[in-house]
């Protein structure tokens, strides 16, 4: 983790240093001269950063520790409930919704149909449709609770949780008044291309009427609170990179996704690698095949119009082998770490792809004079991967970890 500044500019910058370490310290805490060693900040600067966050409902005394020397020391801790992200994963014929908490912990999900190309309106609808009922029924599950927080607790931190984000507040029947859950914001995760930074979508594969579309600014209308847009495999690539079983042992590794579509997530020295303008990872339109079958894109014999084809004939080991070869390219274009399989259809076939995909990896390294190619693996998440790295666009920030 980055040092601390003592600079009244970067007072955001050092509050999410410490916001970071709040979470990864867990329930048992953290004390504020441990937060002040960790970060480098004086502890004067370190008081005044927690008094704020506790002020604001997002961190809470966790009782004393034992020290070395002295009096026992204060140890704070985060509150999970203190703040909330909604994750939405638009696919080309579903769409997943998630509630995570401060620590991305999935509160509440939803699943429904959808049609990518029914038109923006019909899309629009339903996205805020889905995220609507999801707010509505957590909130309605708080109320019940008596508490703000899903998970019961004290009413403090969540109503008084100010500068998180906009409250909103879902409506039951038979139930106490619904409690107000600050809401961070939405994230949207769905296929590219698209502009991250602007939020708008361009020639999304088989789908070219959406070229231009501002969804971003479209949907923070309809829903009256903000929403962040990127592409899906970005998404769940930054889930991953914020996940210590995976972002913390590999700084560099790729995440495939075969589903309607195929893309990659690539995560280069720890971070996101979204390129210049969003369009690293449009890993299924690579060629592999001069003259191959035409591709949805408009080009002939690209992977994604490979692998398609086997899964539909029902040869996973072809579709396995040509995912690997494409692994391979990538593999050794960009030296990763690791890589990760994900999508519905990796989840239905997982022993195959990852058989296949090891097969052709272990092959290109054998040729390179190398005993073992890239580890492979499937990635943790399963179906709501995409959905909960979408809610990470919007709480990674708030702990400094926008690029993971």
């Amino acid at each position: 983790m980055a040092g601390g500044v003592n600079l009244l500019g970067l007072r955001s910058h050092n509050a999410a240093l410490v916001l970071d370490l709040l979470r990864t310290a867990g329930e048992a805490g953290i004390s504020r001269l441990e937060l002040a060693e960790r970060t480098g900040l004086t502890p004067q600067a370190v008081s005044k950063i927690t008094a704020r966050l506790r002020a604001d409902g997002l961190a809470v005394e966790a009782g004393r520790r034992a020290s070395t020397g002295g009096k026992p020391r204060t140890v704070l801790r985060l509150v999970p409930e203190a703040g909330y992200a909604v994750g939405l994963h638009l696919d080309r014929d579903e769409l997943r919704a998630v509630l995570c908490d401060l620590t991305g912990a999935v509160v509440a999900d939803r699943r429904a149909p959808l049609d990518l190309g029914a038109g923006a309106e019909a899309v629009l609808e339903g996205a805020a449709r889905e995220v609507e009922a999801l707010r509505a029924g957590a909130a309605g599950a708080a109320g019940a609770a008596g508490a703000p927080g899903l998970n019961g607790g004290s009413p403090g931190p969540v109503a008084s949780g100010r500068n998180v984000g906009a409250e909103v507040t879902g409506r039951t029947t038979g139930t106490p008044a619904p409690t107000p859950l600050p809401i961070l914001g939405v994230g949207v995760a769905l296929p590219g291309p698209l502009d991250h930074l602007h939020g708008v979508l361009h020639r999304v594969t088989g789908f070219p009427e959406w070229d231009g579309f501002p969804l971003r600014d479209a949907l923070a209308r309809r829903l009256g609170m903000p929403v962040v847009v990127d592409k899906d495999t970005n998404a769940a690539a930054l889930g991953l990179a914020l996940d210590g079983a995976v972002g913390g042992a590999y700084a560099s590794f790729a995440y495939l996704h075969l589903g309607t579509g195929l893309g990659a997530g690539l995560v280069i020295g720890g971070a996101v690698h979204r390129g210049a303008r969003t369009g690293a990872g449009e890993f299924g339109h690579q060629v592999i095949q001069l003259d191959g079958p035409p591709c949805d894109c408009g080009d002939r014999g690209c992977i994604e119009a490979l692998c398609l084809a086997a899964v539909a004939r029902g040869d996973v080991a072809e579709a396995a082998r040509v995912l690997g070869a494409g692994a391979a390219n990538l593999a050794g274009l960009l030296d990763i770490d690791l890589v990760l399989l994900g999508g519905r259809t990796v989840a239905a076939h997982p022993e195959s792809f990852l058989h296949g995909v090891g097969a052709v990896l272990d092959a290109r390294a054998r040729r390179e004079g190398s005993t073992a190619g890239v580890p492979v693996g499937v990635a943790p998440g399963g179906a709501r991967g995409v959905a909960e790295g979408a809610a990470q666009l919007l709480l990674a920030p708030l702990f400094g970890r926008a690029e993971g």
